[in-house]
């Protein structure tokens, strides 16, 4: 059986709270963070709702020490979410061993080279702001933020499953021993080019989403930052780490079926499931309860219930939900919330709610859990899917 990696600290904010028990809270009590646009100024303002953090940017920088107008977003975002899961780690040195960053964006600096991208041609006074449009440029804001020094750094941009390939990739590394810590997972900001590229393909929802339902009309886009620190046997035995849970499975997929749906059956799902669960050494019995990708979009919702049908059985699928009617679709960091959620479903043995589920879906009888509930957890299995067909499952432990 594979032994796991060790997850040591966990980090997030998120539009249900601004560090990881704000977001337990939420979590438990039924509280939604999705609300309408705020922050952006977009013509669609009206016909959607989101999951956003109502702190400024402004804000944010006061509270980080950052100077005005220094930073986009997402790695203001990422330094929080990065800071936290550090500081509960106990780690003060966090060059003491070979530690790795890898973070995860779709989105970038966009909130704020789309602000300035027509002064591009006239004025350099804010050219940070253009030069800070790509991937990398968050990360390297974040390493910089937690003095990460002449280590491994990379970003992952794999669409929705970029966090999970993150702490996959971690991981591994660990389990390679070309890393002794890995600081993984995402950060993604709302943006004018993520609402307007979404609103064109008619996946959002101009009302609370609602995951598995029959009359589900779209997801809602959401915002946060989220980081797990992953540390080997090494460390934990010589610095006396409490471990919150293991990453134990992994898998990754493609069904390459088309550049924004997943296939009607869920082959690529069905792959990285099968995948985690070998890596892990698991059998699907074993797994107490799926934190559900399910975005509340037509095509994904019935391609991940049919994908979990053919891994567990019909009739055999164990409690499931979708956590995503409280956050929106947080994209790229999606992996990371929901494992960082899964990692807290463990250490309470508590599965949460499936918000705003009414109507079964005509397809299946699969029914999400909509309350919360109680129930001895030891394995979670956590999906998370992104255009191009890139599925990727995580499994959570409470053992190695």
């Amino acid at each position: 059986m594979s032994k796991g990696v060790a997850i040591t600290g966990m980090g997030i904010i998120s539009a249900i709270g601004n560090n990881v028990q704000q977001n337990y809270n939420s979590l438990i009590s039924g509280k939604a963070g999705i609300s309408k646009i705020t922050h952006i100024e977009t013509i669609h303002a009206n016909e959607i709702m989101v999951g956003e953090i109502k702190t400024t940017n402004a804000e944010f920088e006061k509270q980080l020490d950052l100077p005005e107008n220094s930073h986009s977003r997402s790695p203001i975002l990422g330094i929080i979410a990065a800071k936290e899961a550090l500081a509960q780690a106990g780690i003060s040195d966090i060059n003491d061993y070979k530690t790795g960053l890898i973070s995860s964006t779709t989105v970038g600096g966009m909130d704020k080279s789309e602000q300035y991208f027509h002064e591009y041609f006239e004025s350099n006074n804010n050219w940070q702001h253009i030069n800070g449009l790509h991937a990398g440029d968050s990360t390297k804001k974040i390493a910089d933020a937690i003095g990460l020094k002449e280590s491994f750094m990379t970003t992952i941009s794999t669409a929705c499953s970029s966090a999970a390939n993150a702490i996959m990739l971690g991981a591994r590394m660990i389990k390679s021993g070309k890393l002794d810590r890995a600081i993984v997972g995402g950060t993604d900001a709302l943006s004018k080019f993520t609402i307007n590229g979404f609103k064109t393909l008619m996946i959002l929802s101009d009302t609370y989403n609602t995951p598995f339902d029959e009359n589900r009309k779209g997801l809602n886009l959401g915002e946060a930052g989220a980081f797990l620190v992953l540390e080997s046997d090494n460390i934990i035995e010589k610095e006396n780490r409490e471990v919150l849970a293991y990453v134990k499975g992994y898998g990754n997929a493609n069904d390459a079926f088309h550049q924004t749906a997943s296939s009607e059956n869920g082959n690529g799902a069905v792959l990285a499931m099968e995948k985690a669960l070998k890596v892990a050494g698991l059998n699907p019995v074993e797994i107490d309860y799926v934190n559900a990708h399910g975005t509340a979009t037509p095509n994904n919702d019935l391609s991940e219930g049919r994908a979990m049908q053919r891994i567990f059985g019909e009739g055999k699928v164990p409690e499931f939900s979708s956590t995503k009617a409280f956050t929106g679709h947080t994209l790229a960091v999606a992996g990371g919330v929901e494992a960082i959620y899964s990692v807290l479903a463990l250490q309470n043995n508590r599965i949460y709610p499936n918000l705003n589920f009414k109507t079964p879906m005509k397809e299946f009888d699969l029914l999400p859990q909509t309350e919360v509930k109680e129930k001895e957890l030891n394995h979670i299995l956590s999906n998370s899917f992104g255009f191009g067909g890139n599925c990727s499952t995580l499994i959570i432990s409470k053992e190695a």
